[in-house]
């Protein structure tokens, strides 16, 4: 890469009960855990790591089974990539850190992986706020044509192995530009480099696979088990109204299905908002975890 996105951060490896963690860590403030989505690294947030590091102190991880971290052996049940296994990662990497308590801001998979923490350890996770999604089975549950086709892979990594990662591993490059192909402007030539360079690695990609098979089974199982319970810290949902998630779905409706304090709106985007209106991400997260205001 020509000059590091994230200037001052540390660059740290952790290792959890599970994987070991790669992740960026800097500035000054209460903690902030920063989450990317799917096919992504922690690369996604230097558009406003500088920013908020001059009010938090961020921590931002690659997800286990992407960019630099662990792709750890998975099982007949996905259950090493389901949201409960990798949202213990992000608990252990902020206890190791020294962090009893904090914020997180997660996009796609990771604000995925974060509804999973701030439900299974909703005594550390004082807010959180996501970007571009609803919950997982509430999408699948009301999921429409609509959404099945802008959403199609949603549909076609969940095949059982080794279909889909043999289909992507013939040129990953290509499918990694092909799905929101008209998205690819907004990643600088390195920053777009970096990505398909973790993106190539077949264990990323059976890892990535993984993650979604995960989504369509045992993370239901485990949003079924919890009954009526419902993330108890205030949640802030920003969606892309250019996106399919807005179009297809009532985000904050179905956040109300999951969440006992919810607000948000659209933002003039598409789905890789932090990457698009970085502005406008990072003074909606500002206000959010400073005031608790939408």
């Amino acid at each position: 890469m020509v000059q590091d996105p994230f200037p001052g951060f540390d660059r740290l490896d952790l290792a959890t009960s599970g994987a070991a963690i790669r992740l960026r860590r800097g500035g000054n403030g209460p903690p902030l855990l920063l989450l990317h989505g799917y096919p992504q690294t922690h690369l996604m947030w230097r558009r406003i790591a500088p920013r908020l590091a001059e009010r938090f102190t961020l921590v931002c991880p690659d997800l286990r089974g992407y960019g630099d971290s662990a792709k750890p052996p998975s099982a007949p049940d996905h259950a090493p990539y389901s949201k409960r296994a990798m949202a213990r990662d992000m608990a252990e990497v902020m206890s190791a850190l020294g962090h009893a308590r904090f914020f997180v801001g997660a996009h796609d998979r990771g604000a995925r992986v974060a509804h999973r923490l701030a439900l299974d350890h909703s005594d550390r996770v004082l807010k959180l706020a996501t970007l571009d999604i609803a919950p997982t089975r509430e999408m699948y549950r009301d999921a429409t044509d609509a959404f099945a086709r802008a959403y199609w892979h949603w549909f076609f990594l969940i095949q059982p192995a080794p279909l889909p990662e043999r289909m992507i591993g013939v040129d990953p490059d290509f499918y990694w530009k092909s799905r929101r192909a008209s998205d690819m402007a907004l990643f600088e030539p390195d920053i777009l480099s970096e990505y398909l360079r973790c993106f190539r690695e077949p264990a990323t990609i059976h890892a990535t696979c993984e993650d979604y098979r995960a989504a369509a089974t045992i993370d239901i199982a485990h949003d079924d088990a919890d009954g009526g319970k419902t993330i108890a810290c205030p949640l802030l949902a920003l969606w892309g109204e250019n996106g399919a998630v807005g179009r297809c779905f009532d985000v904050l409706a179905l956040w109300r299905e999951r969440a006992a304090d919810v607000r948000g709106h659209a933002l003039p985007g598409g789905h890789y908002l932090a990457e698009e209106v970085p502005d406008m991400v990072a003074d909606a997260f500002e206000r959010f975890f400073t005031t608790g205001k939408a």
